[in-house]
C-alpha cells in the first residue's frame, strides 16, 4: 500500500488498516500493491525514520529536483512514519490521484545538493540576458524609459504601485545609449498564482486517457495490412516530422480553472515552468494595466503612461535565440522559440502544415486560433482558386468563338461619338477590339457558374470552420474559455467605481453604467461612425471629379500612347490615387474606430474588441468598396445622351463607359488595389522592422 499526502492534512499509516486521517473526515485510500518491488526512490529518507516536512509558502507547492529526480508529494507540517513495505516504490506518473511533488526538507544532505543546484543554475543564468542579475529571477516583462523624461514622478509612483502588487524590480541602462534605462519585471510564484486564480486561467490537472474500442480478429488483420500498405507508399510531405522535432506537442492534459485552494489537484512539475512564456506575460499585461500612477479615476494603467511618454516602450521577451549552431534533429530544440522557427517560421517548411501545439504554447490560446484559422482559410482557398482558373482557362479557350468580341473586331464603318467635350476624336468601333478579347477572359458563360460556386463555397468554408474549431476548442479544453475568461476591464472599473450594484449571478458588488450614460456614448460613436462614412464618399466623389476632368487632358497629351489610350489612363492613375487615399484613410480610420470605442466605456474585454471589431469592419468595408461599388453601379448609366449630357455642376461631363464596357475599369480598379495593398502589407510585416 502507498498513500498520497495531501498539504494540511495529517496522516497516520498502520501496519495494517489503510486509511488517511483527515481534520474533518476520514476518507479511504486504496492502490494496489502489485509494484511493491520496486527500488526505493532516492529522494526518500530511511524507512524507519521519522521525517518532518514543513512547506516554505503557505497555499502553494515547489518543486525540488534531487538527483535529477522529483521527490515524493508531501504535506505541510506532517510527520511521516513509513514501514518497510511502504517505502519502496514511486508512484505513477499518471495516478488519478493527481499530487505532484511539493518541497522536501526533510534531511540535510538533499537541502545542501538542492542549494547547491539552485546556485549553479543562478551562476549558469548570470551572463544569459533573459535574468536579472542575480541569475534567479527570470525577466518576464520589460519598460522602457528616458533618464531626461520630464515624468519622473508619475514613474515613480507606477513602480512603487508594482512593488506594492508583489512584482521584483531591476533597472539596467542601455549599453548604447546611456539616457535609456530599462526596467525589468519579474511576477514570483505567489503573484502568479494570485493573479491566475483572479484572471480565471485554465491549468493542467488531469491527463487525459485513450480507451481504445475492441477490435475483432478481422478487423485487426485488416488494419495490419492497410498500415503494411501505408508503409509501401511515400510519407506524407505536408506532415510535421515528429520523430526529428522531438517535444513537438504538449502533454494532453484536462484543464480547469487555476485555485490556490485546489492547488493540489494541478500538475506542477516545475513551478518555474508551471506558468509558461505567454502566460506569464498575460499575467504581466494584466497588472501593468491596473496598476494607479496618480491619485485620480482615469490615472490608472500603462496605456495611458506610453501615451504621454511616461515610458516609450513596454514588451515581453523571447525566451532566447532562434538558431543554433548544432543541428535540430541531432542535438534537439535549444528552446521553445527554436523549435517553433525550424517547423514553422521558415522558408523551408512553407509547404508543412502549421504546429498549433506550439504556437498555442508559445503566444497563447487567441494567437493559436488565429493561425488556425488563417490555414484553414488558405487551405480552403485552393479549390477555389482551381475553379477559377478553369474558369479562366474557358475564356481563353472560347476567345475566337466569342459573337460580342467578333462582332466588335468587324465593326469597322461604326463611328462611336467622342468621350469628352475637348480634344477627344471620333472613333471606330472596332479601335476596341482588344478590349473586347481581354473582358471575354474575365466574364464569359463560365463566369456565371464561378458566382455560383462562390456562394456555395463561402457556406461551406463557413460550416467547416465551425466544425474545424469545435475540434480545436475540445483538444485544448477551450470550451468555455471565453465565459470564463471575462474581466472588467480597467478603465470601466475605474471610471464607474463610484457606482456600483450587486451581479445577479455572482452575488458581487460591481462597478455599474447608467442606461442614459450608455446611450449618450452609443448616440456619439454613432455619429461618428456616420461621419467618417460621409468622409469616404466625399473622397469618392472627389476621385470621380479628377477622372472626369483628366481625361480631356491626357486626351491633348504630346505622347500617342497616352493620347490614344486616354481614358485607360484616366483609370489607372485614378487608381493609384484611390489606394493611396485609402491607405491615409485606413490609419485615420484605426485611431478614431480607436477613440470612439474607448468612449464608448464598454465593460468588459470581449464587449471592447466586438465593438471595435465592428467600427473597423464598417470602416474598412466601405473605404475599400466604395470606389468599386461606383464604377460596377453606377459609371457609364448617368451620362445623358448627344446633346443633352449631365455635368457636374454644369462644367464637367460625366465620365462615360468604354465602348466595349466598363468590365476593363473594374478589372484594373480591383487588381491594382488588392496587389498593391497586399504587396504594402507583406512590406510592412516582412521588411519593416
Amino acid at each position: 500500500m502507498s498513500v498520497w499526502f495531501i498539504p494540511g492534512v495529517s496522516v497516520a499509516i498502520h501496519g495494517v488498516e489503510n486509511s488517511v486521517q483527515v481534520h474533518r473526515r476520514t476518507v479511504p485510500v486504496y492502490r494496489r500493491s502489485a509494484q511493491m518491488s520496486g527500488a526505493s526512490h532516492p529522494s526518500l529518507p530511511p524507512v524507519t525514520k521519522s521525517v518532518t516536512v514543513d512547506c516554505s509558502s503557505s497555499g502553494s507547492i515547489e518543486s525540488a529536483v534531487v538527483n535529477g529526480k522529483y521527490p515524493y508529494p508531501v504535506a505541510r507540517n506532517v510527520n511521516i512514519y513509513l514501514g518497510e513495505s511502504e517505502g519502496g516504490n514511486s508512484p505513477s506518473k499518471d495516478d488519478d490521484s493527481l499530487l505532484h511533488p511539493g518541497n522536501l526538507t526533510s534531511t540535510s544532505d538533499e537541502t545542501s545538493t538542492l542549494e547547491m543546484g539552485v546556485e549553479e543554475a543562478a551562476d549558469r543564468n548570470k551572463g544569459n540576458g533573459l535574468f536579472f542579475r542575480d541569475g534567479k529571477c527570470r525577466i518576464d516583462y520589460i519598460l522602457v524609459y528616458r533618464k531626461s523624461n520630464t515624468q519622473a514622478e508619475k514613474r515613480e509612483v507606477f513602480e512603487r504601485n508594482l512593488r506594492a502588487e508583489g512584482l521584483n524590480i531591476e533597472k539596467e541602462s542601455s549599453l548604447t545609449n546611456s539616457d535609456i534605462i530599462f526596467v525589468k519585471l519579474h511576477a514570483p510564484w505567489e503573484v502568479l498564482c494570485r493573479y491566475a486564480e483572479l484572471m480565471n486561467v485554465r491549468m493542467p490537472f488531469r491527463r487525459k486517457i485513450y480507451y481504445l474500442q475492441r477490435r475483432y480478429k478481422f478487423m485487426s488483420r485488416m488494419e495490419k495490412s492497410l498500415s503494411r500498405f501505408r508503409g509501401w507508399l511515400p510519407r506524407k510531405p505536408m506532415k510535421l516530422d515528429k520523430d526529428t522535432l522531438p517535444d513537438l506537442e504538449d502533454t494532453d492534459c484536462y484543464t480547469a480553472p487555476f485555485s490556490q485552494q485546489r492547488i493540489h489537484h494541478f500538475i506542477i512539475n516545475n513551478k518555474d515552468t508551471f506558468f509558461n512564456n505567454a502566460m506569464r506575460s498575460r499575467i504581466l499585461h494584466h497588472i501593468l494595466q491596473r496598476v494607479k500612477y496618480e491619485e485620480g479615476k482615469n490615472k490608472i494603467g500603462l496605456n495611458r503612461l506610453l501615451g504621454n511618454s511616461t515610458y516609450e516602450a513596454a514588451f515581453p521577451l523571447h525566451e532566447g535565440s532562434y538558431r543554433s549552431k548544432n543541428s535540430i534533429k541531432t542535438h534537439g530544440a535549444v528552446n521553445h522559440r527554436h523549435l517553433l522557427f525550424e517547423c514553422w517560421a521558415w522558408w523551408g517548411v512553407w509547404y508543412k502544415y502549421q504546429p498549433l501545439d506550439l504556437i498555442r504554447r508559445y503566444f497563447g490560446e487567441k494567437i493559436g486560433l488565429y493561425f488556425a484559422w488563417l490555414g484553414w482559410y488558405t487551405g480552403m482557398l485552393f479549390p477555389a482558386a482551381i475553379v477559377g482558373l478553369l474558369v479562366f482557362l474557358y475564356g481563353v479557350f472560347t476567345l475566337d468563338y466569342c459573337q460580342v468580341s467578333k462582332e466588335i473586331c468587324q465593326a469597322t464603318e461604326i463611328i462611336m461619338c467622342p468621350l469628352c467635350d475637348q480634344h477627344c476624336r471620333y472613333m471606330r468601333l472596332s479601335y476596341s477590339c482588344v478590349y473586347a478579347k481581354v473582358t471575354h477572359l474575365f466574364d464569359n458563360g463560365a463566369t456565371v457558374f464561378f458566382a455560383v460556386f462562390m456562394a456555395v463555397w463561402a457556406t461551406v468554408f463557413l460550416e467547416f470552420w465551425k466544425r474545424r474549431r469545435a475540434v480545436i476548442a475540445y483538444d485544448w479544453d477551450l470550451i468555455d474559455w471565453e465565459e470564463e475568461e471575462e474581466e472588467i476591464r480597467p478603465q470601466f472599473e475605474a471610471k464607474y467605481s463610484k457606482k456600483e450594484r450587486v451581479n445577479p449571478i455572482s452575488g458581487k458588488p460591481e462597478p455599474y453604467q447608467a442606461f442614459t450614460d450608455k446611450c449618450s456614448r452609443i448616440i456619439v460613436s454613432a455619429s461618428g461612425i456616420f461621419f467618417m462614412i460621409c468622409v469616404v464618399i466625399a473622397a469618392v466623389f472627389g476621385i470621380v471629379i479628377y477622372r472626369v476632368v483628366t481625361v480631356s487632358i491626357f486626351a491633348a497629351f504630346e505622347w500617342a500612347l497616352i493620347r490614344n489610350n486616354s481614358q485607360l489612363a484616366t483609370t489607372g492613375t485614378a487608381v493609384c490615387i484611390n489606394f493611396c487615399i485609402i491607405m491615409l484613410l485606413n490609419v485615420l480610420y484605426e485611431k478614431v474606430a480607436l477613440f470612439l470605442t474607448n468612449l464608448e466605456q464598454p465593460r468588459t474585454e470581449s464587449e471592447w474588441e466586438n465593438s471595435f471589431t465592428l467600427k473597423m469592419f464598417l470602416f474598412q468595408f466601405v473605404n475599400l468598396n466604395s470606389s468599386t461599388f461606383y464604377i460596377a453601379f453606377f459609371l457609364g448609366r448617368l451620362t445623358g445622351r448627344p446633346g443633352a449630357y449631365l455635368r457636374v455642376l454644369n462644367k464637367w461631363r460625366l465620365e462615360e463607359c468604354h465602348p466595349s464596357g466598363c468590365f476593363i475599369d473594374l478589372c484594373l480598379q480591383l487588381g491594382i488595389i488588392m496587389v498593391l495593398k497586399q504587396s504594402w502589407n507583406n512590406f510592412m510585416e516582412l521588411g519593416y522592422p
